[in-house]
C-alpha cells in the first residue's frame, strides 16, 4: 500500500523546454533526487512529507534530455537514513553518477566502505528545521570523523539566518564541506550586504565549496528570469569560481508556489557565469574533480 502525496505537493515539470544554452560536454548535474518508486522503495516513516514518485528512469531521460553527461544523486529527507534508492540509481548509471548519503552516527566501516564502493562520496546535514527535528552537532562530528579517512565530504543545508550559530560548529568538522543553494540568501536584501558578505567571508575561510542552485527556491520576482538571484548566484561564482558548483534539484521537493521548468534553469547558467571558461568550470571542472577525482569528463 502507498502512502498519498501530501496535499497541494507539485509533481515534476513533466514537459520540459529545449533549453537555448548548450551545456557544455561532460557537464554535471550536481544537486538532484531520486524519490523511490514508493512501491519499491518505501519512504521512511518518519517523513515530514510525502512526495510523487520520480525514480531513476525519470532522472536519466531528464540527464539525456538536457544535455547533462552526469549526475550527483543527494539522499532525499523523505526516505531518511534507507540510502537504497540513491544507490540503486547511482549503480544503474554506469559511472555517470556519484552519491551523497545520510547515515546514522552508528553505522560501521563496513557500511561506509560498501557505500564508497556504490559511488557515494559524500553525507548530507541537514539544519533546515522544517525538514528534520533535530540535528545532534555531537552525532553529525563523530560521522564526518568515520567518513574522513574515506576522502568523503559533508553537504550542508542551512537557512541563511541559521549560520552565525552554525559557523563555528562547521569550522570544527575535518572533511571538505559542500553548502547546498548558497546558504539560502534571502534576495530581498542587498547583495553586498551584512548577511551574505558574513556566508562569502565563510566560504572564504574553509574549505568550503557551494551550489549557484534552486533559483526558484530562493526567488521573489519569479521565473523566467529569476534576475532576483543572479547577483547573488554571479557573486558567489566570481568569488569561487574553482569550487562552485551547479544542479536542478530535480524533482524539486517541496515547492509552494510554481514547478519550474528545468530546461530554463539551463537557460539560467550563462546569466550567473557569464564566460566559456567559468561555465566549465562550474559545469565541467569542479564537479568532475571533487566526484571524480582523476577521471577525464
Amino acid at each position: 500500500m502507498t502512502a498519498p502525496k501530501t496535499p497541494g505537493w507539485l509533481d515534476w515539470c513533466a514537459a520540459p523546454s529545449t533549453p537555448d544554452f548548450r551545456l557544455p560536454p561532460g557537464a554535471v548535474d550536481a544537486h538532484c533526487h531520486v524519490f523511490g518508486p514508493q512501491a519499491e522503495f518505501p519512504f521512511a516513516p518518519e517523513r515530514k512529507y510525502t512526495p510523487c514518485d520520480a525514480g531513476k528512469d525519470r532522472l536519466f531521460a531528464l540527464r539525456d534530455h538536457l544535455g547533462v553527461s552526469r549526475n550527483v544523486i543527494v539522499q532525499a529527507t523523505c526516505h531518511g537514513a534507507d540510502n537504497a534508492a540513491m544507490v540503486d540509481a547511482v549503480r544503474a548509471a554506469g559511472g555517470r553518477a556519484r552519491g551523497v548519503a545520510t547515515v546514522r552516527p552508528d553505522i560501521g566501516d563496513a557500511q561506509l566502505r560498501e557505500l564508497d564502493a556504490a559511488g557515494v562520496r559524500g553525507v548530507r546535514f541537514n539544519f533546515v528545521k522544517r525538514l528534520v527535528d533535530a540535528s545532534p552537532r555531537e552525532d553529525l562530528a563523530a560521522i564526518a570523523r568515520k567518513i574522513a579517512p574515506l576522502g568523503w565530504h559533508v553537504v550542508l543545508y542551512f537557512e541563511a539566518a541559521d549560520l552565525p550559530e552554525l559557523a563555528g560548529f562547521f569550522g570544527t568538522l575535518p572533511v571538505p564541506l559542500v553548502i547546498d543553494h548558497m546558504g539560502r540568501p534571502d534576495v530581498t536584501k542587498p547583495v553586498d550586504g551584512p548577511e551574505f558578505g558574513r556566508f562569502l567571508e565563510f566560504a572564504g575561510r574553509h574549505d568550503v565549496w557551494v551550489k549557484v542552485s534552486c533559483p526558484e527556491r530562493l526567488t521573489v520576482t519569479g521565473p523566467p528570469a529569476y534576475s532576483d538571484v543572479v547577483p547573488f548566484a554571479r557573486r558567489v561564482v566570481e568569488a569561487f569560481p574553482d569550487r562552485v558548483l551547479w544542479g536542478t534539484d530535480w524533482p524539486h521537493p517541496n515547492l509552494e508556489h510554481h514547478m519550474p521548468d528545468d530546461g530554463l534553469l539551463v537557460d539560467h547558467v550563462p546569466r550567473i557565469a557569464d564566460t566559456p571558461e567559468r561555465q566549465r568550470k562550474l559545469l565541467v571542472d569542479n564537479p568532475m574533480r571533487l566526484y571524480w577525482p582523476g577521471e577525464t569528463a
